[in-house]
């Protein structure tokens, strides 16, 4: 799974994919910092199951507290996008191609208002950040549409041979687009039928569009929120743009809570809505505190574990499933639970299986659901938090 961290430049991209991640990237307020992409571990936030067992689990990968898990995706922070990227201007057209990869993208906007539409620096509250979220909408659908484009020709010889949907369903399937999915994107655009040839241009714009709405879902990170108009533009992006999830966030404040935890001074974990002082501080710090003390109180957090959470189990909808035994939630180290997987919907036993090893998924006899000790067929569809033992054939 990679998340793609997308916006204009100089809107707090790189700060974001710090607070995210604690990776050390270049960020400075000039466009264009991040020249080739970046790409580090972030972690999303699961309820621990090992509560319910009475132990305390011993994370492989990532960390838990509390019966907090702190399981690991990849994020990727690809180069500011400007309006004509699709054409080329900025540094577009080679980083709108890195975000192929990418299965939902945190399109991080300032929402201060301070950065204009090519990312360079204005008076605070005098850009309207609203342009911002058509401007990346119109991007990507003319950057998928152009996928098309580039091979139009090809593509109509195909056409005479193929149906619609297996010609067109192989050009997205790098997005991570299923051809079912482009099948019925084009019957409810009424294209499933219609030649290629004939297609118009603002055909191809509208299936970009679809293919954008459902293979690269976005979720918006209204950025700088706790800066000059960022609440009431915040409040306006809500309103303007119902159909997206909008976040209000602070990833400034999110490095700096990071650090003071770091360093002992706070005790504070991501996505906590407050933290507790834990060292004497100076006068300077007590102030600094006070102020992120208000900020998170306000915004309920800096809102970027909340943004890592939502793309993953709010619009993903991935499910979070640990192997363990029935008698034995140990591993041959004698760790507990040490892992916690990362699935997509509809998961079923027998792809658990084949996930954790293609020896055991060939050799599959049966699911156990280690909490309840039912057995599991292989068809049997997991659900979130489940514990299961794959018995197999060695």
């Amino acid at each position: 799974m990679l998340i793609g961290i997308v916006g204009k430049p100089s809107t707090g991209k790189s700060t974001f994919f710090m607070a995210a991640t604690s990776a050390v990237v270049e960020r400075s307020e000039r466009p264009f910092t991040t020249i080739k992409p970046n790409r580090a571990v972030g972690y999303v936030e699961v309820e621990c199951v090992d509560k319910e067992f009475g132990r305390q689990c011993n994370p492989r990968t990532g960390y838990c507290k509390n019966a907090r898990r702190f399981v690991p995706v990849e994020l990727l922070d690809v180069a500011g996008l400007v309006p004509g990227a699709h054409e080329g201007k900025g540094l577009g057209n080679k980083f709108l191609d890195d975000l192929r990869q990418a299965d939902v993208l945190i399109h991080i906007v300032d929402a201060s208002g301070g950065t204009n539409e090519n990312g360079e620096k204005v008076p605070a509250g005098s850009y309207d950040p609203c342009n911002d979220v058509k401007f990346l909408e119109d991007e990507l659908d003319y950057w998928i549409a152009g996928i098309l484009d580039r091979n139009w020709a090809k593509l109509k010889r195909e056409a005479r041979l193929k149906k619609n949907e297996e010609v067109v369903g192989e050009q997205f399937s790098g997005l991570g687009v299923q051809k079912e999915v482009v099948a019925r994107i084009l019957k409810e655009l009424g294209l499933e039928e219609k030649k290629l040839e004939e297609w118009t241009e603002e055909e191809k714009k509208n299936l970009g569009k679809k293919i954008r709405e459902l293979g690269k879902p976005i979720i918006i990170a209204a950025n700088k929120v706790d800066l000059s108009a960022g609440w009431d533009n915040y409040n306006r992006i809500k309103e303007k743009f119902p159909e997206y999830l909008v976040i209000p966030c602070s990833a400034e404040a999110e490095i700096t809570l990071k650090n003071a935890a770091k360093n002992g001074f706070i005790g504070y974990f991501p996505g906590d809505r407050d933290f507790t002082l834990k060292a004497e501080l100076n006068d300077a710090q007590k102030g600094a505190m006070e102020i992120l003390k208000k900020v998170m109180h306000r915004y309920e957090g800096t809102g970027v574990q909340k943004c890592l959470n939502s793309a993953v189990f709010d619009f993903l909808k991935y499910i979070a499933i640990f192997p363990g035994g029935v008698n034995k939630l140990e591993d041959n180290n004698g760790n507990v639970l040490p892992d916690c997987f990362l699935m997509p919907p509809g998961t079923t036993a027998i792809d658990f299986a084949f996930s954790l090893h293609s020896d055991i998924g060939k050799g599959f006899i049966k699911a156990i659901d280690v909490k309840t000790k039912r057995v599991l067929g292989r068809e049997h569809a997991l659900k979130h938090r489940d514990v299961i033992e794959i018995v197999f054939k060695k």
